[in-house]
């Protein structure tokens, strides 16, 4: 098998294996450095030496053997023989049958669970998902966020250090808190897809590898729980905006709005895909704040021209989601929606209110569309000032030339 075939099974096989050592032996941190061992040893062999037969008990049987390994080492240095010897050690459990039930799915779908604990922080619930569902390794996990590996080794074990000291048995969340972990999934895999897509942390915003391993995930979590409508709106959700991602960037990196995209360049399976599953989706009671995301981004894929937009559509569809989260950026895309389903001017007394909202006076955002307004009004001095004002908060280098560009074209 060539090796891009091997890491592909092997990334999909690292959940089920860590799943079956955690739910079998506990020890979560210890489990899946051991998982993550065995992976990397299969990575480096069956290219070589041909897959096995049965190449998920090959990755649990090395894995339960180097923790084995891993806790009789734990035994010596810690001195503790006798209260360890009282449990039974993997090669002891082993059970190859059990082990090849057609039960993996709910182990991955419980790892999810457990790496997004409410006890972690939004960045060690990021990683250890990565790390642990994602298959991920430390070093990928730091260059996709540009810090030192050394640093994101740290974070991923105080993330599980964080899960082992919460006390939190492998398995499923109690039902009342199903719920509230299932919506602290749902925010992780979409902050992965997000800082794939817009690339706040890295110079380029071209991340491909984040937002095709968040929708991987969710695509997994889609098959495991195919009637939730959060779920599916997710997947849609993503599904419609990576559709767009070629278009979305000139042949030198500077950034395209939407309405100059060649949309020729969009990904049409991706939307086909995105379009049936939001309408899925809605077809199932009262939609979620994804579920309307995607929605919202349906109309734009569907749309044959920028002109042809259907922006109306999307203004009632922005202030349904203002009833189900008060958020400031939301809040702002529905300024925009109304100033060009209704006029600039109407658009542009909304972003005046919403510059009051201390978490948006900063924002580089508030400033471009403040500054696209006031262009589409033909105030073109003021559109400039605005834009230089954005491009100097903006964070992001394809945001700063974008939005400096955009500034030079106007009359000071």
């Amino acid at each position: 098998m060539e090796p891009a075939s091997v890491e592909g099974l092997v990334r999909d096989l690292a959940p089920q294996v860590l799943g079956a050592v955690v739910r079998r032996y506990g020890h979560f941190d210890a489990a899946e450095d051991a998982v993550q061992e065995a992976l990397l040893a299969a990575a480096v062999q069956w290219p070589r030496d041909g897959v096995p037969d049965d190449p998920k008990a090959w990755l649990i049987t090395v894995a339960a053997r180097r923790l084995t390994d891993l806790l009789r080492a734990d035994q010596a240095r810690r001195r503790r023989e006798d209260a360890v010897a009282a449990r039974a050690l993997p090669e002891q459990w082993w059970a190859p049958a059990a082990d090849r039930a057609p039960e993996p799915s709910d182990d991955s779908l419980t790892l999810m669970f457990l790496c997004c604990h409410p006890a972690l922080s939004p960045s060690s619930q990021i990683a250890l998902t990565l790390r642990a569902v994602g298959g991920l390794g430390t070093g990928e996990i730091a260059r996709a966020f540009l810090v030192p590996e050394a640093t994101m080794t740290r974070r991923i074990s105080r993330a599980k250090r964080g899960i082992v000291d919460s006390g939190v048995p492998f398995g499923p969340p109690p039902v009342a808190e199903r719920d509230q972990r299932l919506a602290s999934v749902l925010h992780v895999l979409y902050l992965i897809f997000t800082e794939g897509y817009t690339g706040t942390s890295a110079a380029s915003p071209r991340r491909g590898d984040l937002t095709g391993e968040a929708i991987r995930l969710t695509r997994l979590l889609h098959r495991l729980l195919p009637e939730d409508g959060e779920v599916t709106g997710l997947l849609a959700l993503m599904l419609l905006i990576e559709a767009r991602r070629a278009a979305r960037t000139s042949a030198d990196g500077a950034l395209v709005p939407m309405d100059e995209q060649d949309r020729d360049r969009w990904d049409t399976e991706l939307i086909t895909e995105g379009v049936a599953l939001v309408t899925e989706a809605l077809g199932g009671g009262v939609p979620g704040e994804y579920q309307l995301q995607a929605a919202i981004n349906a109309v734009h894929d569907e749309a044959p021209s920028a002109e042809k937009t259907d922006w109306a559509q999307i203004v009632a569809l922005y202030e349904l989601l203002m009833r189900l989260r008060d958020n400031p950026v939301v809040a702002l895309n529905h300024a925009v929606a109304v100033a060009m389903a209704r006029g600039a001017e109407e658009g542009l007394a909304l972003v005046a209110r919403l510059a009051g909202d201390p978490r948006l006076a900063d924002d580089h955002r508030l400033f471009a569309v403040r500054a696209h307004l006031l262009e589409r009004n033909g105030d073109h001095a003021e559109a400039r000032d605005q834009y230089l004002a954005a491009a100097r908060r903006a964070t992001h280098a394809p945001h700063q030339r974008y939005l400096n560009t955009q500034a030079s074209r106007l009359p000071s």
